[in-house]
């Protein structure tokens, strides 16, 4: 609830500075709430970046004061190894090796390393080193995140 309303308010100051919205996150840890926004552009995200959007944000998250609890409001570059999520996230790993770790065990195995071939609102292909394509669903999938060594 909390985190689509802050996407509302935090993507035109995204489209503003040609930043992307990754995620939006509203978490405790160690028994404080975070409100976290992760942005990223071509090249990467700044720490200067990710000031500018907080500043601006923090200004509307005072006025809107749609938080109920006490939190804390953070801007942060998502990461090399943040997870696929969203359609634009597969899209941009088209191609590219990913890991995708499973909830149960498939033959033996819950980690997989192969190049994303396909995807689909259920499933995921995927081409491994021996060029064998896999089909995971979705649902199966507990993560997927671009790869490093393959």
């Amino acid at each position: 609830m909390y985190e689509e309303k802050t996407e509302r308010l935090i993507q035109p100051i995204l489209d503003r500075n040609q930043f992307e919205l990754v995620d939006v996150e509203y978490v405790k840890e160690g028994g404080t709430w975070y409100l976290r926004a992760y942005i990223d552009k071509e090249g990467g995200i700044t720490v200067n970046d990710c000031e500018l959007v907080a500043r601006e944000m923090n200004e509307l998250l005072d006025k809107e004061d749609y938080v109920e609890d006490s939190y804390v409001f953070e801007v942060s570059s998502p990461g090399l190894t943040r997870p696929l999520k969203k359609e634009k996230d597969y899209l941009r790993n088209l191609g590219k090796p990913v890991e995708i770790r499973t909830y149960r065990t498939i033959d033996h195995a819950k980690e997989f390393i192969g190049t994303l071939k396909a995807y689909d609102t259920d499933c995921v292909t995927i081409t491994n080193e021996n060029g064998e394509d896999r089909i995971f669903q979705k649902s199966d999938i507990a993560l997927i995140r671009q790869a490093f060594e393959m």
